[in-house]
């Protein structure tokens, strides 16, 4: 099956957003089985609109189009597809409802233009909306399936996955061979390291495919294989796993697409164990990524960021005589960091404390270059260890950096 995404925003043209919806229904679509052939962004303009739709009539079996369901002029898809269509407009009443609810227990009128999120392709299948207000649409004709999703990325994703793929399952599939996929997360090792640890299992990949990507402070292995059966497929993913991990192995730290924060959150509280962080460079990034994961606060019991000199002083009990003088180490060394790890760890009373301090640049610091950061760990009862980092990039990637790299040590240190 031959698939073709439209993204539809002026806003995507111009940059002004970045349309992350094509990565994300490109990797749903393959672990369907379904191949993406054309990729096509699009501005609110009907004429372009209706070209471009119309072009993916004739090559694909299933056309995704996101964006332009919402209540502004400008929100034009469902219009420009129902007339390509030769089909007319109705309303959805359910979803009518819900949106005078909405507005009703706001105490808010609702403005007349609002009523076009709950327009509907005539003949098409409603695609509940739960995390918004814009219907979703999909429908058949001329032996090709069209879907229509919202733009935001919060309301396009529970709907691919609790309307779309059902949808498809019930009106598209037969009998067809599956492509089954797994992943593979590692922390500690570069993108290029890695490859390098298994190039000959790349270049003569055939069945499975093994696809490495990168993100900053960790690397994915994606492994796929198109199988009839389940069992088919686990077998074949299995083997080639093994050979991976034999080689790259004391890096992994997850077999699906989690975050190296939501599996320290998941180990911290799995063995009732209590963290904090002391922050200078990243200025409480550690913190605030920890604490984007549901279930932190069962582990996480806070940080602090000292920035200056007085801060590590005053908060950590950081001795002055290692952050200045002549003879001084300074702020950004191992023993600041170390210092810092423990007194924090005092201050605290957790079973793990972290620090981070360096320089994130863009400038020097101490006449140390930027890039350069110490980490330290400490957990009760055990010795401190501390750890020399020298990062390149930008001021923010030296930041993100950083504070994966002390993730990846402390989940290993675990």
């Amino acid at each position: 099956m031959k698939a073709e995404m439209i993204a539809v925003g002026t806003e995507l043209l111009l940059g002004q957003i970045v349309n992350t919806n094509a990565q994300y229904l490109s990797q749903q679509l393959a672990m369907l089985g379904i191949d993406v052939y054309y990729q096509t962004v699009v501005g609110d303009n009907p004429a372009r609109l209706k070209d471009v739709v119309a072009t993916a009539m004739e090559r694909a079996d299933l056309v995704l189009l996101t964006g332009g369901l919402g209540p502004t002029m400008d929100d034009i898809t469902k219009d420009v597809v129902a007339e390509l269509l030769d089909r007319s407009m109705e309303m959805h009443l359910p979803s009518l409802q819900k949106m005078e609810d909405m507005f009703r227990d706001r105490g808010v009128a609702m403005v007349e233009s609002n009523r076009r999120q709950a327009h509907m392709i005539e003949g098409s299948d409603a695609l509940d909306n739960s995390a918004g207000l814009a219907v979703g649409n999909a429908l058949i004709q001329d032996g090709t399936a069209f879907i229509l999703l919202p733009g935001p990325p919060k309301e396009m994703k529970p709907m691919f996955e609790e309307q779309v793929i059902p949808w498809l399952e019930n009106n598209l599939f037969e009998e067809r061979v599956t492509l089954y996929s797994r992943m593979l997360k590692f922390a500690g090792i570069g993108e290029s390291n890695l490859e390098a640890s298994l190039i000959d299992l790349i270049e003569q990949q055939t069945d499975p495919t093994i696809a490495p990507y990168a993100k900053e402070g960790e690397v994915l292995i994606r492994l796929a294989t198109k199988s009839s059966s389940l069992q088919e497929a686990e077998q074949k993913l299995n083997d080639m796993e093994e050979q991976i991990l034999d080689r790259v192995g004391k890096y992994l730290f997850a077999r699906a697409d989690v975050s190296l924060e939501q599996v320290l959150v998941e180990q911290f509280t799995k063995h009732h164990l209590s963290l904090a962080a002391a922050e200078s460079c990243t200025g409480g990034l550690f913190g605030e990524l920890i604490t984007s994961v549901a279930g932190s606060s069962q582990m996480f019991t806070g940080g602090v960021i000292t920035y200056s000199n007085i801060m590590k002083h005053e908060l950590l009990n950081v001795p002055m005589e290692l952050l200045e003088g002549e003879q001084a180490p300074g702020a950004v060394s191992h023993e600041t960091a170390r210092a810092m790890a423990d007194g924090l760890l005092k201050l605290m009373k957790t079973d793990y404390a972290v620090s981070i301090t360096g320089v994130a640049g863009p400038g020097q610091s101490e006449r140390k270059p930027a890039g350069l950061v110490y980490i330290g760990i400490a957990a009760k009862g055990e010795e401190t260890v501390t750890h020399e980092l020298r990062l390149n990039g930008n001021r923010e990637m030296i930041r993100l950096r950083a504070v994966k790299i002390l993730m990846q040590r402390l989940w290993q240190r675990l």
